[in-house]
């Protein structure tokens, strides 16, 4: 599932007329990345809960018969193969619409329809991780082996606490951290650990039931780190300290970043990047 509804105001002037998530980290747009990771998971069908002007995400997956046309004419073999990518086989990409703005915990329940009784996870478009095997399979993998909730979790400075959903831990098996307790955004010194939640998750379809109550949280909306932390006791539920660096492209920092990292991993694009970057660096 992919949450895709948000405005992406801290983007504008460009966000005006694009979704936040068909921003380019290099020559792929967020949502592109998403998908591909998802894919390298096992997961073969997709739910984006989408909002007003989000179009372009779908349309993006969809064919695009006269360029790919144009392309074969012209002997474009290259920039067809780049095309492949976008591609999804019939019916496996559904969209839901979240009509008001009520949270993340709201966008979950709006697909309750395509969760069912499944477990699914959860992708942020987001949040890049740059990983030799994709953060979502390492997840799958957690999961495979608890039969439980799994959330990627990483380690931020306490002060920044008030951003993000913390975890309260127990004992920690490898990678594996028991969560005993998620607290969404506590101010530092209320903060039970240093173990922030990022945007990837595996979790059981009991969430949904718990999210139904629509209570609101931090910021008045619909939080889905509250509706997790209702089931823990009831589920087995962990933490994974997954492998790889993350970049919060929801910040013009975190953005710019991911540019160069990925940038830097492109045997094409290296060179000519480290090259330019002597030339900022004082």
């Amino acid at each position: 599932m992919l949450p895709v509804a948000g405005l992406g105001t801290r983007f504008l002037p460009a966000t005006k007329a694009t979704a936040k998530e068909m921003l380019p980290v290099v020559d792929k747009p967020l949502i592109q990345y998403a998908i591909e990771e998802a894919r390298a998971a096992g997961i073969e069908q997709f739910c984006m809960v989408t909002g007003r002007g989000k179009t372009a995400l779908v349309e993006h997956f969809d064919i695009a018969f006269e360029l790919e046309h144009t392309l074969r004419e012209r002997n474009r073999t290259e920039a067809l193969a780049t095309l492949e990518a976008t591609s999804v086989e019939p019916g496996s990409l559904v969209t839901v619409r979240q009509q008001v703005p009520h949270g993340l915990g709201h966008a979950i329940w709006c697909a309750r329809a395509f969760v069912g009784d499944d477990p699914f996870a959860i992708i942020l478009p987001d949040d890049l991780v740059l990983a030799d095997k994709p953060c979502l399979a390492q997840l799958a993998d957690a999961y495979l082996e608890t039969g439980g909730n799994v959330v990627a979790v990483t380690e931020v400075p306490r002060e920044h606490t008030n951003r993000y959903g913390i975890l309260k831990v127990g004992k920690t098996e490898g990678r594996l951290v028991e969560v005993t307790g998620l607290v969404e955004k506590p101010a530092p010194e209320n903060a039970p650990s240093n173990l922030s939640i990022i945007g990837r998750y595996v979790l059981l379809p009991e969430v949904i039931t718990e999210l139904a109550r629509m209570e609101r949280g931090a910021g008045n909306e619909v939080q889905l780190t509250d509706g997790m932390a209702r089931l823990i006791g009831k589920q087995p539920f962990h933490g994974l300290l997954y492998e790889g660096r993350r970049f919060d492209c929801g910040d013009k920092i975190g953005f710019l970043e991911a540019q160069i990292a990925y940038a830097l991993k492109r045997p094409d694009l290296a060179p000519a990047v480290q090259s330019f970057l002597k030339t900022y660096v004082r």
